[in-house]
């Protein structure tokens, strides 16, 4: 007898109720079973768009956004 014999038979023998859960405990394994990896960095999400940013680039968009922003400290007490 092979897995899915073994499987159905034992699987009649339950209640309705315990049936149910048998097969919601199989649609959790399904869609843990799809779900993807997370991706190790934000690289990865354009990993496949030929898309290459360098430290350089980074450090550019850094200077570009933070660049007026001011320096003096700044009271939060007023």
């Amino acid at each position: 007898m092979n897995i899915e014999q073994t499987l159905v038979e034992k699987l009649r023998r339950l209640s309705p109720e315990k049936q149910r859960e048998v097969l919601d405990f199989v649609d959790f394994l399904h869609k843990k079973s799809d779900k993807k990896a997370p991706l190790s960095s934000p690289k990865g999400l354009w990993a496949n768009l030929g898309i290459d940013i360098s430290e350089a680039d980074i450090a550019e968009a850094r200077r570009e956004m933070w660049g007026n922003f001011p320096d003096e400290d700044i009271s939060w007490d007023q």
